[in-house]
Order: structure tokens, then sequence, then C-alpha cells
């Protein structure tokens, strides 16, 4: 068995979340490729090299920490949401260097420590694993915006002289990715571990009306080209037609708006605005997709406004391998016996661009009140110690340390 050092771990924790620490409790503000972000990713990197891994930066911003070939990869990203918490993410990296620096002492490394870029989505969805598993080009990458208009391509450029080659994903065995469960499930029921099976797929994309831009007070309301108008019809009634479709389980979001002029005496003439769903069932998200587009068309027909897209983005539900799911089921039996639940993730993780690549399985511990993506995200430290010690015994068995 690997045995960690729990309080060396947990104080790993607390000082990645002093990187970009914001709001109240431990919240973070991390955005990929902020000052915050390099300088914890800079940091990671030194923790890698102490448990005598070689940290690499490949040309996006992903961080390896690589042990001996054919390792078996652990991580996730540290990367953050505007207003985020310390453990989403965090968690699954510096968990897989405490394991990393438990292993050191025996003079192998079994294990690699993977610290994916703009898992969050400053720019597209789970940006780093999907350029390094091949799921989106280097090429169709940099043309990516974020909310402000900078591109992908100009955002990684302060990576400066930390950039190596990319990483191979042949030069490991398989990925395992613990995580905060991001929502409520586990903690409503008071099990301390979550075996991931599946994770839902997700499509993203911009859509734009474009109207015509006048005064206010002297333009009639029945002759307005109102881009906002258009975009309250557009959410009333797509959620009365996905609602016919859809299931308890099925999602969908209007995240971020962009009026314009963004002026209170101007009648709106565009609003740029994203539309995001996810769905367990790869059939179900086309269908939604087909009622998205059919009902922007018809908004914009009804108010003779113009339609524009950007590119989707997305990526299919894929399911867990079962050696992974075997190796952490038979952990959390050994740490927690009748006490978790194997359970399907409706969070988008890196492990779905992995899992093209290599076997992978995922881990959850609960969130207090399900709450993530928020800075008041927590969870229990005792929990921490409990999927640590998990993730341990499932690494153990897969790489013959017992």
């Amino acid at each position: 068995m690997i045995e960690v050092n729990a309080d060396r771990f947990l104080s790993s924790l607390n000082k990645l979340c002093s990187f970009g620490a914001s709001g109240v409790g431990k919240g973070v503000t991390r955005p990929a490729f902020s000052d915050p972000d390099l300088d914890a990713r800079d940091w990671i990197a030194f923790e890698m090299s102490t448990a005598g891994l070689n940290p690499i930066f490949d040309p996006v911003g992903n961080l390896f920490g690589l042990g001996d070939p054919g390792s078996l990869l652990l991580g996730s990203h540290t990367d953050s949401q505007p207003e985020g918490g310390w453990l989403d993410g965090a968690l699954g990296v510096l968990a897989g260097i405490e394991i990393a620096k438990s292993l050191n002492k025996k003079g192998d490394l079994p294990v690699s420590v993977a610290n994916f870029q703009d898992e969050e989505g400053r720019f597209g969805v789970t940006t780093g694993s999907a350029i390094w598993s091949g799921h989106l080009s280097l090429k169709d990458a940099d043309k990516l915006t974020d909310t402000g208009g900078i591109q992908f391509s100009e955002a990684r450029d302060v990576l400066g002289n930390r950039v190596s080659d990319f990483i191979k994903p042949s030069y490991f065995s398989g990925f395992i990715e613990m995580h905060i469960e991001q929502g409520p499930q586990l903690d409503i029921s008071k099990e301390k571990i979550g075996v991931v099976t599946s994770i839902v797929g997700i499509r993203d994309i911009k859509i734009t009306f474009e109207g015509a831009q006048n005064h206010a007070g002297t333009t009639p309301m029945s002759t307005r080209k109102d881009a906002f108008q258009a975009l309250c019809s557009f959410n009333q009634l797509l959620n009365n037609r996905l609602y016919n479709v859809v299931t308890p389980e099925s999602v969908w979001t209007i995240g971020h708006v962009k009026l314009f002029p963004n002026a209170s005496s101007i009648v709106p003439g565009k609003v740029t605005f994203s539309m995001q769903w996810r769905d367990g069932d790869g059939e179900r998200l086309q269908h939604m997709e087909t009622i998205i587009r059919d009902t922007a068309r018809q908004v914009a027909n009804d108010g003779m406004l113009t339609l524009s897209y950007s590119p989707l983005l997305g990526l299919n539900p894929v399911t867990m391998d079962r050696s992974m799911m075997t190796a952490l089921s038979e952990g959390a039996e050994m740490i927690v016996p009748n006490n978790w639940r194997s359970m399907s993730s409706g969070a988008l993780h890196d492990a779905t661009n992995v899992a093209s690549h290599l076997p992978t399985g995922m881990l959850f511990v609960p969130s207090i009140n399900g709450i993530s993506h928020d800075y008041s995200e927590n969870t229990h430290k005792k929990d921490l110690v409990t999927g640590l010690r998990v993730l341990a015994h499932a690494v153990s068995n897969l790489t013959d340390q017992n």
C-alpha cells in the first residue's frame, strides 16, 4: 500500500489557494493564463520536481510531471472560474503529487501528474486537454477568443520560455482524475466516495441576434428591431420546446450575455450570448441542438433580425474504463465500506478527452451543500483525505505497489 501524508497534502491545498485568493472563504480567481494561474503552475512545477517528477510545459500550457514511461497518469487542472473555489481541479492535481511524493522514497515512479490548461473554458471547452488529445486542433484553438476578445494564440504567448514539446498520450498507461462532485448527491446521502461510471456530453455555441440600434424614446415599440427582446423570446420559447424532449438530467444554460451598445437610452441593436447544453445521450444532444437552432431562426425571422453563430464546440458522453472503475471501487470498499456509490458525472472534466486515448477513471468526494463554481465551494477535510486514501489504494493495485 502507498502510505500518504495527509497533513502534507492538506497543507499543499492551502498553499495553492493563496494563488489568486479572492472573495470569501477560500475562494479563488485564477483564469487560464492569468498571472495567478502562471504563478500557481510554476509552484506546482516545483512541487512536481520535489516529488521526483520531471516538469514539462507543452505549447498550450498543459503541465506534466513525468514519472517512468508507461506510468499511470493522475491529475486534473488548477485554472478557475472567474469566481471559483479552492478545490475544483486543484484537488486532483495535488492528490497526484502527494502520491508521487509518497512513492518517490521507494526509488521508482510508476505515476505521472497532469495539470491541464483552461479546463474551465475561458476560451473553449476543456481547451488544454482537448488540444492534447486531438479533439481540437491547435490551429482552430488559436482562433478562439475569450469574452474580452483576446485570442487563445495571444494568451498563450505569456508562457514564454517555459514551453517544450507536446507529450504523447502513449507515454502513459492510464488516467485517474480525482475531483469534488460539484453536486449534492454525496452530501445528501452522507456517502464519502463516488466512483464515476460515465461523464455527460456537452455542446457550446455563441448566438448573435442583430437588429437595429435606435433612440429609446422616439422609436415606437411596433417598429423596433430590439435584439434584447429577441433574446427574451428565444429563452422562453426554448424552455417550452426543450421540456418535451429532455430528461431530469438534461441541462441548458445561457451563462454570458453581451449587449450592444449596452446603454439605457438606446434600443439594443445586437446581442451575443452563450448557449450551452449537456446530456448523457449523444442523440438527445443532437436533438437539442436542432431545437435550439430552429428556435433561434424563428425568433430572428419574426423580429426581422439577422442571426449568426460561432463554431460549435463540444464533447460526446463517455463511459469510464471497467478496470479503473474496479480498482476505485475496491479502494472505496476498503477505506469506507458500504459508504460509497457508483454515479455518473453531470459536470464535464478533462477525463472526457483523455478517455479517447487511455483507460480512464474518476473519483468523487462530497461537495458541501453541492456548491461549486462559487467562492463558497468546500469539502470537509476528512473527506478530502478519505478520497486521497481511496485513490492511493487504487494506484497501488494498478501499479503493483502492494
